[in-house]
């Protein structure tokens, strides 16, 4: 498991090691094609800066080489708000006085109606971290409702056990995106003071479970603002690096949330400014050709359109971040406050602008039949 792997690394001491690097590390990390974890260090390290159009050009072309001049596009689900979490950072903290509901049948056939309108075969299914009111059965039965109607489902809800992840796999699941918010563990139980999510192991091992599972695709991820983000990207890439080899039949996908407005007074730690957070994209993208890397509507289009054809691969457009909220309710839950409002039609014309073409599905429910 990854939290044994974790033990052996001291994060102040790998901070001190990323920000040692010198610019003499970071042109040999340029110029290595297997690019190492120490090589890593030097790519996110502040000695990069000077080195940051020539890492954008290279997280180009490796982009491009590996995944074509396409765009995949792709839209959340908020099924529940319900959570018995206290993450300080979130607008579904237990503590907030907001709404909460969960979703019956007849309110995701409405959200699944609006949502295909818009021309999606592929779908993110979300809930807050509650087992108790979005149990198994809830989401299996919430999945064999929406799989006749998109191409791939993918999951981003509280963690489960291994067999829990193989049931869901017999309703269609085909991946799921776990965020551990911050790899920092003396920190970890600052931001979850209550909850099972205060439990860092179980967090951090969910996507060994996953890859006992045979989940199709693992989505890794770190919270932007909490902790300092080049010690967050290292301690991600080790993680991938970890899992890459373990469970070596999986594909691997990497988001990267930043802190949003949501309902609560927390206020990040560290900002993350464009420019880092462009040197992190293109430092994953050296690491790993074959990574998947999504762009949220957490951003703003000015940042969203630039990155089109720098290391992106995957992006949503019109989401909403409220259960109900493309049919049955209007902007009264949300978890975060959406950055790029941009309907799916406005981002594809901006994409094909760009001589890029837009992905509507990549993948077919035969293939998951075949499998079992």
């Amino acid at each position: 498991m990854f939290s044994e792997i974790v033990e052996r690394y001291d994060w102040d001491e790998v901070r001190e090691e990323i920000y040692s690097k010198t610019q003499s590390d970071v042109e040999n990390a340029i110029q290595n094609k297997n690019v190492s974890i120490e090589d890593f260090k030097a790519l996110v390290s502040p000695a990069a800066e000077k080195y940051l159009e020539e890492m954008a050009f290279i997280s180009r072309d490796i982009t491009q080489k590996r995944f074509g001049k396409t765009m995949q596009l792709y839209i959340p689900l908020y099924l529940s708000n319900l959570c018995s979490n206290h993450c300080i950072y979130c607008g579904f903290n237990q503590n907030n006085k907001i709404h909460r509901i969960k979703l019956s049948d007849d309110e995701i056939l409405a959200e699944v109606e609006v949502i295909k309108k818009m021309g999606y075969e592929h779908i993110l299914l979300l809930t807050g971290e509650s087992p108790k009111d979005t149990g198994l059965d809830y989401i299996a039965h919430a999945m064999d409702i929406i799989h006749p109607y998109f191409k791939q489902i993918t999951l981003e809800v509280y963690p489960m056990t291994t067999a829990e992840y193989q049931h869901l796999i017999l309703h269609g699941l085909h991946g799921v995106y776990v965020y551990q918010e911050t790899y920092h563990k003396k920190r970890y139980t600052h931001y979850h003071p209550a909850g099972k999510k205060r439990d860092y192991n179980w967090r951090i091992n969910t996507p060994d479970r996953l890859g006992q599972a045979e989940v199709r695709k693992i989505g890794l991820g770190a919270l932007l603002g909490l902790e300092d983000w080049r010690i967050e990207a290292v301690f991600m890439a080790m993680h991938l690096r970890y899992l890459e080899k373990k469970y070596w039949k999986v594909k691997y996908s990497i988001a990267f949330p930043r802190i949003r407005p949501h309902v609560g007074s927390f206020v990040p730690n560290f900002i993350v400014s464009d420019k880092e957070f462009a040197q992190m994209i293109w430092s994953f993208r050296m690491f790993d050709p074959d990574l998947e890397m999504s762009l949220t509507t957490r951003e703003s289009q000015y940042f969203r359109n630039h990155m089109i054809d720098l290391g992106i691969t995957s992006m949503s457009a019109g989401s909403k971040t409220d259960p109900g909220g493309y049919a049955c309710y209007k902007n009264e839950l949300e978890q975060f406050t959406v950055n790029d409002n941009r309907n799916p039609v406005e981002l594809m014309k901006m994409i094909q602008a760009r001589g890029y073409e837009t992905v509507w599905k990549d993948w077919d429910m035969c293939f998951e039949k075949e499998r079992n």
